[in-house]
C-alpha cells in the first residue's frame, strides 16, 4: 500500500505524509528492484520529512556510493557518526567506500570495527570475505565465508566462495575433504556434490567424480551442470555413449549449445561414427558461427576422409574467425598440398613463419613446394634462413646441396653434401627422391660410395 501511496503521489504532485518505516520500505524496494532514481526521490522526501532519521541518512550514503559521489558519501557518514558513533552501518558504508577506492586493507579494518557492533554478524561475515578475496588473501577470505555457512547451510553462494579460494590455493584434498563434511550435515545439497565432483575431476579421480555427480542430478533432475560434468567425467572414463546420452539431457532441458554439441560430436568421433560426429559439429558451427574449434574439427574428419575440397572449405572458415593462428594456416597449406594449389600452399607455409612457428617441417615444406615451382633461389634463401636456427640438419643440407647442383654451383653443392653426410649418411635418399640429376651424377655416385667405405 505505502509503495501504491508514494507513486501515486509522484503523479499527482499531491505531498502525503509517510512514516520512517514506510519511507525506509520504500526506498529499500527502489534498492533492490534498481530503481535507483526513485529511491533518490523518496529519500529527499523522507529526509523533508524526517531530517533527523540517521536511518534515512545512511541510505542516502548508499545511493550517494552507488553513484560513485565517494566524497559526498564520507561528508555524509562523518555527521552520521558523530550522532551514532557505534553504529555498525556506518563502518560497513565506510569499508564499501574504501573497497570502492582500492583500499581493501582498510576496508578490513572498518569491518572489523562493524562486527563488535552488530548483531547480525553474518552480512558482516561475507564481506569480510570479499575484501580479502581482493587482497588474494584465500585463507582469510575462507575462513570468513565457512562461517556464514556454519550460520546458514543453504548459503550457497559462500559455498561457492569457499570452494575457490580451496581452487586458487590449490588446495583440492582440504577442498574434497571439507565438502565431506558439508554434505554429511547437508546430504539433499545439489551444489555440494557437484563441487565436490569437480574437485573429484581436478584430481582425476574419475570414478568418485562421477558418484557425486549422479547424486547432484538424483537429488535435482534438472540440474544441467550437474548432467554437464557427468558428462564430461564419463568421457575419461571412455564411456562415450553414456557421455552423450548426458550431453543430450542437457540439450532437453534448455536451449541447445555449441558446446554440447561440439562434445557430442568428438564422443561419436572416439566411437568411430564419423558421419554423426560431423552432423553435430555442423550444428555446433550453426549454433555459434564464431566457434572456431567447430570449423576446425570439421576440418580434420573431411581432411582424414580425403575429401579435401570440404577440408579446404572448412578450414577457410577458421581462418576467417583467426587469420593469427599458424595451427590453421599450416592445416590449410598441408589441404592445399593435396589439392595440388601449390601457389596458396606456399602463401601458407609464409603465414606459419610470419607467426613465428618456425619448425623444421615449415622451411623444408615451404622448400620443397618452390623447389617444385622452380623457383630455386627463394628455396635457398629459405633454407639458409632455417640453417641459422637448425645448425646441424642433414635434411637441410642435403636439399641446399640439391638445390645448388641444380643452379650449376657445384663447388657450393659438394660442400653441403659433404656437410649432409657427415651429419647422417642414410639421408642422401633426400637428393634420389628430390634432386635424381645430381644424386645421379657420377662425381655424387663416387663421393658417396668412397665416404660409405670410409665409415666401414
Amino acid at each position: 500500500m505505502s509503495l501504491l501511496k508514494f507513486e501515486s503521489m509522484l503523479k499527482t504532485n499531491n505531498i502525503y505524509f509517510f512514516d520512517l518505516v514506510e519511507f525506509e520500505e520504500i526506498i529499500i524496494h527502489y534498492l533492490d528492484v534498481g530503481k535507483h532514481s526513485l529511491a533518490k526521490k523518496a529519500v529527499k522526501l523522507g529526509l523533508e520529512q524526517h531530517p533527523a532519521s540517521v536511518d534515512l541518512k545512511l541510505l542516502q550514503v548508499e545511493l550517494y556510493v552507488f553513484e560513485g559521489e565517494l566524497d559526498k558519501a564520507s561528508k555524509l557518514l562523518k555527521k552520521i557518526a558523530l550522532i551514532e558513533p557505534n553504529n555498525e552501518e556506518v563502518f560497513i558504508q565506510k569499508a564499501t567506500i574504501n573497497s570502492k577506492k582500492g583500499d581493501h586493507k582498510e576496508a578490513v579494518l572498518e569491518l572489523q570495527k562493524a562486527l563488535t557492533f552488530t548483531d547480525d554478524k553474518l552480512d558482516v561475515w561475507s564481506l569480510l570475505g570479499m575484501e580479502y578475496l581482493y587482497l588474494d588473501d584465500f585463507e582469510n577470505a575462507r575462513l570468513y565465508f565457512s562461517k556464514c555457512i556454519d550460520v546458514d547451510l543453504e548459503d550457497y553462494s559462500a559455498l561457492y566462495n569457499v570452494v575457490y579460494c580451496f581452487d586458487m590455493a590449490k588446495e583440492h584434498e582440504e577442498a574434497i575433504n571439507y565438502l565431506n563434511v558439508y554434505v554429511d550435515k547437508n546430504p539433499y545439497c545439489e551444489v555440494a556434490w557437484h563441487q565436490l565432483g569437480r574437485q573429484y575431476f581436478i584430481l582425476n579421480r574419475f570414478k568418485e567424480a562421477l558418484t557425486s555427480f549422479d547424486y547432484s542430478v538424483l537429488i535435482d533432475e534438472s540440474f544441467i551442470g550437474g548432467y554437464l560434468e557427468k558428462a564430461k567425467t564419463l568421457e575419461q572414463l571412455e564411456r562415450y555413449q553414456e557421455a552423450i546420452d548426458n550431453y543430450l539431457i542437457t540439450l532437453e532441458l534448455d536451449d541447445p549449445t555449441a558446446f554440447a554439441y561440439l562434445r557430442i560430436g568428438e564422443c561419436y568421433q572416439k566411437i568411430d561414427k564419423y558421419e554423426a560426429a560431423i552432423s553435430y559439429y555442423k550444428k555446433a558451427v550453426h549454433e555459434d558461427p564464431l566457434l572456431e574449434k567447430g570449423w576446425v574439427l570439421l576440418t580434420d574428419m573431411y581432411f582424414k576422409q580425403e575429401n579435401f575440397q570440404k577440408a579446404g572449405y572448412y578450414i577457410s572458415k577458421a581462418l576467417k574467425i583467426d587469420d593469427d593462428n599458424a595451427l590453421y594456416w599450416r592445416k590449410y597449406s598441408e589441404i592445399n598440398l593435396k589439392l595440388n594449389f601449390f601457389e596458396e600452399t606456399v602463401t601458407g607455409f609464409q603465414k606459419c613463419l610470419a607467426l613465428n612457428d618456425d619448425s623444421t617441417e615449415i622451411y623444408i615444406g615451404l622448400t620443397d613446394i618452390l623447389s617444385f615451382l622452380g623457383e630455386f633461389d627463394d628455396a635457398i634463401n629459405v633454407l639458409i634462413k632455417a640453417k641459422r636456427i637448425y645448425k646441424d640438419s642433414p635434411e637441410i643440407e642435403y636439399r641446399l646441396a640439391g638445390l645448388f647442383f641444380v643452379l650449376n654451383k657445384e663447388k657450393y653443392a659438394f660442400d653441403h653434401l659433404i656437410s649432409g653426410m657427415k651429419l647422417e649418411y642414410e639421408c642422401n635418399y633426400i637428393l634420389k627422391e628430390l634432386y635424381p640429376i645430381m644424386y645421379d651424377n657420377e662425381k655424387v655416385q663416387k663421393l658417396l660410395k668412397d665416404y660409405k667405405k670410409a665409415m666401414e
